[in-house]
């Protein structure tokens, strides 16, 4: 590790070009047949069955109240990033701010803007829900420059409902279920999670799709870039994703730079 805490690349092997290109060709050949497979993968994703959306949800806007419904923009699909924002003040089981969203839901987040317009070309709506009141979802929408929209669920069992937000008993006794695994959770509250949605002509709407945890990378492009520099996440030390600040929040941007 350096002064900052980073991980320094040390006797990486170094090799003539010809034995770097063999190197890079078996590589290549994984790489394919991972693209082969998460082609396989998406496809089984699509052909999961449906379930049909019965409660009739309100959730609070910044344009008033709306339904699930509503939600979808006059698109047929959308996908809610469950955001871990809790309505009260922190307390060890919600151990963040009470207004702000949690700094991994933050770097998220942070990957929607760009691509929100693109999404709607292809008939998609996405969104971020949370349990805090709309107020400060728009106060802190404003401070990270976010565009998208963001509802609150503060007056209905959205979150609960979709394995992301658990009573003080489930906490306590961590008998609560995320991840589809009884138990799985931390002991906290909130936990952040991504659910798709489908609408149809007649403006049922069906649950398609929910992931968890991990199954959260493969919508991080900023991991993605990690993942392909010799330095990888540099998680590894059991730290997580604990170097993850609000992007507002590191207090130098150029001090990892400054260091070399």
């Amino acid at each position: 590790m350096n002064m900052d805490g980073i991980a320094v690349v040390k006797n990486h092997p170094v090799v003539k070009h010809e034995e770097w290109i063999a190197a890079r060709k078996t590589l290549l050949a994984k790489e394919k047949e991972l693209t082969r497979l998460r082609d396989e993968l998406n496809e089984q994703r699509r052909a999961l069955p449906w379930e049909r959306v019965t409660s009739k949800y309100l959730f609070a806007t910044s344009a008033g109240q709306k339904t699930l419904e509503q939600l979808f923009e006059g698109r047929s699909q959308l996908v809610v990033y469950h955001a871990m924002f809790h309505p009260h003040k922190a307390t060890a089981r919600t151990p963040w701010t009470h207004d702000a969203a949690c700094p991994m839901c933050s770097f998220w987040m942070d990957n929607f803007n760009g691509v929100t317009t693109h999404l709607n070309h292809r008939d998609v709506t996405i969104i971020a829900a949370s349990r805090a009141p709309v107020d400060k979802l728009e106060v802190y929408r404003k401070r990270m420059g976010w565009s998208f929209n963001w509802v609150s669920t503060a007056d209905n069992d959205f979150n609960a409902d979709y394995g992301v937000s658990f009573t003080d008993e489930e906490v306590a006794t961590l008998g609560g279920t995320y991840n589809y695994r009884r138990g799985a959770h931390f002991p906290v509250s909130e936990h952040p999670g991504i659910s798709v949605f489908y609408r149809d002509e007649s403006g049922e709407v069906f649950h398609t799709y929910s992931t968890y945890g991990r199954g959260l990378d493969m919508l991080n492009v900023a991991y993605h870039y990690l993942d392909i520099v010799p330095k990888g996440r540099d998680e590894g030390d059991g730290n997580g994703g604990r170097w993850v600040r609000r992007r507002d929040e590191y207090e130098d941007q150029h001090a990892v730079a400054h260091s070399r």
